[in-house]
């Protein structure tokens, strides 16, 4: 079972290692502690729509491109499942 927070932090953390941003300056412009931030980029919080807006508007990226990006890493994720399927074992004991 792939978890969708966890590639919701992916996207996230993606978006703004590409900005050349540190969690503290993205945790500030947000107004989210540098903590949750940080669980959230690594799966494991899920955030609210309001905590996701805060982050993509300090990231300057609509929240649709993330959802965007996300789906596709889903439908990858779930293409690998299905010709694989003992990689759902190792992907869900990867995210515990």
């Amino acid at each position: 079972m792939v978890l969708v927070r966890g590639l919701l932090g992916d996207v996230l953390r993606r978006k703004r290692l590409r900005q050349g941003r540190t969690l503290r300056e993205v945790s500030a412009d947000a107004r989210v502690s540098l903590g949750y931030l940080s669980e959230v980029e690594r799966g494991q919080k899920e955030a609210s729509s309001e905590l996701l807006a805060a982050i993509c508007t300090a990231l300057d990226v609509p929240l649709s491109t993330v959802f965007a990006e996300v789906s596709e890493d889903l439908a990858r994720e779930e293409a690998l499942v299905l010709v694989h399927p003992t990689i759902e074992s190792e992907v869900v004991a990867s995210a515990a």
